[in-house]
C-alpha cells in the first residue's frame, strides 16, 4: 500500500461519530420497555426525535426489546449492540439497564422517584450514565386521586390501592399510605398483583373488604393489561382512577401526566446526548402537563353523576 493511501485508510478508521453522524452514518439507540402500541405516545417519541433532525429508520437506527419476565437478558442483548445509548420506559426496564452498564447513557422516561430508586443522586445532578424524565413528584400520588375521587364518591371510606410488588416504585407509593390515611382519614386498602392472573384475586379482595373505589398504580402490568383491568373494574362495580389514559381505554376517571409530552421531551435527551452531552450534565426533569380524563359512559354505567367541580378541570369528557 502506497503511504498516501495507508495515510487515508487509517484516518477513516479513526473517525469520531460526531463525525461519521455529520456525514450522514445513522447512529444506533436502543429501546427496553413496552412497545409503542399507543398512537399519540408513538407519534410524540417521532415527533420529538424528528423536531431535532432525527428520523428513525434513515440518519437512526432504534432496536426495540421487551418481555416483563426477560429485562436482564435484554438489558444485555441491547448493551452487546453497542448503541450510542439506551431509551428506558419504566423503572424496572431502568433498573436492569443500569446493572447492566455504567458507560452506556441511559435515558429514563415515566419512572416515579428515580432517586429513591437508585437510579440517579439526585434530579439536578444525577451523575454517572443515567437521567431522564420523572412521571411524577414523590408524595402527592395517592393523596390527589382522594381528592379527586371523594369529590367523584363522596362517602368513599375504603379505597383499595391495586399496586405490583414487583415494581421498583411500589414501596415507595405505600410509604405514602400513613400519612395520606391520617390526613383524609380514609382507610386504604392495598392489594397486589404481579401477574394477569393475580389481577382478578386483587379485584376479589378489594371488593371482600368492601372498598368503595380504587387507585390503580401505574406499571408495566398495568398498561400491558388495561382493558382486563377496566373489565374488572366494571364487573366489581369498583370506580377507579388510573395513571395513564393509554392503557386503560374504557376507564371510568384518569389523573396523571400527559405521556406524549414526556417522551416528546425525551426526544431533546437523545438529541444532545448524541451529539456529546454526558447524561450526568443533564438534570432529571419532571412532568409539566398533567391530565384529567373523565369517560362519561363508564361513569353512567356506575350510577355515578361527575360533580360540576369536576367537569370544569376535565381536559377530556369521554362520552
Amino acid at each position: 500500500m502506497k503511504r498516501r493511501e495507508f495515510i487515508a485508510a487509517t484516518a477513516a478508521l479513526l473517525v469520531s461519530p460526531r463525525r461519521l453522524w455529520a456525514q450522514g452514518t445513522p447512529r444506533r439507540i436502543g429501546y427496553l420497555g413496552i412497545p409503542f402500541t399507543d398512537g399519540p405516545i408513538r407519534d410524540a417519541w417521532r415527533s420529538g426525535l424528528r423536531e431535532k433532525g432525527w428520523i428513525e429508520g434513515k440518519n437512526l437506527l432504534v432496536e426495540y426489546r421487551y418481555a416483563p419476565d426477560r429485562l436482564p437478558a435484554l438489558a444485555a442483548e441491547l448493551i452487546a449492540l453497542t448503541p450510542d445509548l439506551i431509551v428506558a420506559r419504566g423503572p424496572q426496564p431502568a433498573v436492569a439497564l443500569k446493572s447492566a452498564t455504567a458507560t452506556i447513557p441511559i435515558v429514563f422516561v415515566v419512572v416515579y422517584d428515580p432517586v429513591a430508586t437508585g437510579l440517579v443522586q439526585s434530579l439536578s445532578r444525577p451523575g454517572g450514565n443515567v437521567t431522564g424524565f420523572a412521571s411524577y413528584a414523590p408524595g402527592d400520588f395517592i393523596a390527589k386521586r382522594i381528592e379527586i375521587l371523594r369529590e367523584l364518591v363522596p362517602g368513599a371510606s375504603k379505597i383499595a390501592i391495586l399496586a405490583n410488588p414487583g415494581n421498583p416504585s411500589h414501596g415507595l407509593v405505600l410509604a405514602e399510605i400513613p400519612r395520606t390515611a391520617r390526613n383524609f382519614g380514609v382507610a386504604l386498602l392495598v392489594v397486589e398483583a404481579t401477574t394477569s392472573e393475580e389481577l382478578g384475586i386483587a379485584f376479589a379482595s378489594a371488593a371482600a373488604q368492601r372498598a368503595d373505589a380504587m387507585i390503580v398504580f401505574g406499571d408495566n402490568l398495568i398498561n400491558l393489561e388495561g382493558p382486563r383491568v377496566v373489565a374488572l373494574a366494571a364487573e366489581y362495580h369498583l370506580p377507579a382512577i388510573y395513571l395513564f389514559r393509554q392503557a386503560t381505554n374504557g376507564g371510568l376517571i384518569v389523573y396523571g401526566p400527559d405521556l406524549a409530552d414526556l417522551f416528546r421531551r425525551a426526544g431533546g435527551y437523545v438529541d444532545m446526548i448524541l451529539k456529546g452531552t454526558k447524561p450526568s450534565d443533564l438534570p432529571v426533569e419532571q412532568p409539566t402537563k398533567f391530565e384529567l380524563v373523565i369517560n362519561m359512559k363508564t361513569a353512567k354505567a356506575l350510577g355515578l353523576t361527575i360533580p360540576p367541580s369536576l367537569l370544569v378541570r376535565a381536559d377530556e369528557l369521554i362520552e
